[in-house]
């Protein structure tokens, strides 16, 4: 078992994050003698997926994933660390076998546009990601790190720098990361109650927003059938493509 394996009963323990690493990556020392282990982090991440699944991230715990597997939460700290290493897991696990860009040709923006899309049915497939995902330092596994290299392969025939490359490819999951905040938000009962009461609001106080109020009457909420991740993402190549053409 990798090392710090035993962090789970000690929550004031700072994470062993070579540990994590080793575990993420499958380099974790494993035993060569006694019985065959009965879990391993893979069964128990995806446990933990189907969990996240239905209840959300925060309905996780190892006490409950290890109620799945009849078993105590200590059992499972034989396998994953404590919490912190399980939600990489699941990371791990929803992101396996990568983007798998179909090799299609018609230039980068078809490249670009179907990474963007699959990138975003797993983020509407699994709206925890957002949290487990957060903007900050964090462990990366091999399958965290392929969706970024496919990017980045993505975006090399525009010409565009590495750091270029890696700012579109910022966007591209700040696009997606937008879209899936608003689908986790939207809620259709308190959607119609606030577009009741900011109507009255409005009714009562037009002139000190003029330009809302306006826009509100020439339909700007109202549907109008535009994918929102495709005028994104049209949005976002077209500013790339003008770049490009600006550098050649």
């Amino acid at each position: 078992m990798a090392k710090g394996s035993t962090r789970g009963t000690d929550p004031d323990k700072p994470r062993d994050l070579r540990a994590s690493v080793a575990l993420l990556w499958g380099e974790q020392d494993r035993p060569t003698r006694g019985p065959k282990p009965s879990l391993s982090p893979q069964r128990i991440a995806a446990a933990a997926v189907e969990l996240a699944d239905a209840e959300g991230l925060d309905a996780v715990s190892m006490n409950k994933v290890a109620a799945g597997f009849g078993v105590s939460a200590m059992a499972l700290y034989r396998y994953v660390p404590g919490k912190a290493e399980l939600v990489e897991l699941m990371v791990e696990s929803v992101l396996a076998g990568g983007p798998r860009l179909s090799d299609t040709g018609g230039g980068w923006r078809v490249g670009v546009r179907e990474w963007t899309r699959r990138c975003w049915e797993v983020y509407a497939a699994h709206p925890w990601l957002l949290a487990a995902t957060a903007m900050r330092r964090q462990v990366m596994g091999p399958h965290q790190l392929q969706w970024l290299d496919a990017a980045l392969a993505a975006l090399e025939p525009t010409g565009l720098t590495a750091a270029q490359r890696h700012q579109v490819f910022l966007l591209l999951v700040g696009l997606v990361r937008n879209l899936a905040q608003q689908l986790i938000d939207f809620d259709e009962e308190r959607d119609r109650e606030w577009n009741s009461l900011t109507g009255e609001l409005l009714g009562r106080h037009a002139e000190r927003f003029p330009a809302l109020t306006k826009a509100i009457a020439e339909g700007a909420f109202e549907p109008t059938g535009t994918d929102p991740l495709a005028f994104g993402l049209d949005r976002i190549l077209d500013g790339v493509e003008a770049l490009v053409a600006a550098q050649n």
